[in-house]
């Protein structure tokens, strides 16, 4: 039975619901696995690819039922769960990654992932070239080289919310011999990451799974068991874990993930409308919205959106300007992450770090997290924080 998303959310990572017991299964901790023998515990040790309790580090029931909802949701074959989001774009990257490798990651790259290519992936030899998000293939096939492994790519791009052409890009890299890797964060539950071509999908758990900003975890997924062989043997090599708790807490949040996703689309799109009328804004990033880059692939390639999104002020704002109306803001906390069900806003401008010439925009810019408040209020705190950057 092929279930649609809403069902699989509620369904997936459960027993049958036929089965007797506890609707939530329960959290298992532990480190030590007994076995009844010796023989036992050596046959068990062969099954480090299944999901079969052999050591703590390994997983156990509560990792195997995340793994299995992700998976699903994500419609790939085998999900690694991982300590944060930030070890779900490492661990895969030093999974496939050797010395003497190079890879092709996007300008527009999640911050944290720029770090660790420049100075830990260099350090091991491993060189990193940045493209422009909106290559297309022609363009980006110069840049492949001999040892070109993987093509990183991020969709949308971060803080400026550039849409890649997915299923091109994927093309060109299995043309070149390299792995398409996509930071899928965004698009959870509204992009299918492997009917487009992607190899390894990458997932912060900690944002909208979660939903309530009070867990740190990731999770990786592929399609093929020679993807999985390599992703399982690095996370266990790496000594990669998440803490089963968070995993409970990320299953219990899948649950109601379809209608927070819904109820945040919709304001964040109400919101970003508004703005887009205002004097103060140059423009809106936002990917359903033609002024974003790449919204053609946005609406081929999305079945929806989430409450993420950027504002770009007009020209004649400072960004001490913008920090003043961002500090005038009564409803809207600072603070980095996303996807829980409170309203967040960043300045941006000054956090963007780019190399290939990319990312340049008419004016100051911030990030907006558009949470379940009601969306009349987070109009009305918009609307007086507008009042103190025209007083500027």
């Amino acid at each position: 039975m092929v279930k649609k998303i809403e069902t699989a959310l509620v369904h997936a990572g459960r027993k049958p619901t036929r089965d007797y017991g506890f609707v939530n299964p329960p959290v298992v901790r532990g480190s030590t696995v007994l076995h009844k023998s010796v023989a036992a515990k050596a046959e068990i040790g062969r099954y480090q690819f299944e999901p079969v309790e052999i050591y703590g580090l390994c997983g156990n029931s509560t990792h195997f039922a995340l793994e299995a909802a992700i998976a699903e949701i994500e419609g790939g074959s085998h999900a690694q769960v991982t300590g944060s989001g930030l070890s779900a774009i490492t661990v895969p990257l030093l999974a496939y990654l050797k010395s003497g490798d190079h890879l092709l990651v996007p300008d527009s790259v999640y911050g944290p992932t720029r770090s660790f290519c420049d100075r830990m992936l260099r350090r091991y030899g491993i060189a990193t070239t940045y493209y422009d998000p909106m290559a297309r293939p022609e363009d980006l096939r110069p840049l492949f080289q001999a040892n070109t492994r993987v093509l990183f790519t991020e969709s949308p791009g971060s803080h400026t919310f550039e849409v890649q052409d997915i299923p091109a890009l994927a093309a060109l890299a299995h043309e070149l011999g390299a792995k398409l890797f996509l930071d899928n964060t965004w698009g959870i539950h509204h992009f299918q990451p492997f009917t487009h071509g992607v190899d390894v999908s990458i997932q912060a758990l900690t944002k909208y799974p979660g939903g309530h900003s009070d867990i740190i975890l990731g999770a990786v997924v592929v399609n093929s068991e020679a993807d999985w062989h390599w992703l399982r043997l690095g996370a266990l090599e790496l000594g990669n874990y998440a803490s089963p708790d968070d995993c409970w807490l990320a299953l219990r949040g899948l649950r109601t993930m379809h209608v927070r996703l819904k109820a945040q689309e919709a304001a964040g799109l109400r919101i970003a409308q508004w703005l887009e009328q205002r004097p103060e804004v140059a423009r809106i990033l936002h990917p359903a919205f033609p002024s974003c880059p790449g919204h053609e692939f946005f609406v081929r390639d999305f079945t929806g959106a989430c409450g993420l999104f950027g504002i770009v002020f007009q020209p004649r704002y400072t960004a001490a300007d913008v920090v003043r109306m961002i500090d005038g803001l009564k409803l809207f906390g600072i603070g980095a992450s996303w996807g829980g069900y409170e309203s967040l806003v960043l300045p941006t401008t000054g956090t963007i770090r780019r190399s290939a010439g990319t990312g340049m925009f008419e004016g100051e810019m911030a990030r907006l997290q558009i949470g379940l408040e009601n969306t009349d209020d987070l109009i009305e705190d918009l609307e007086q924080g507008l009042g103190i950057l025209r007083a500027a």
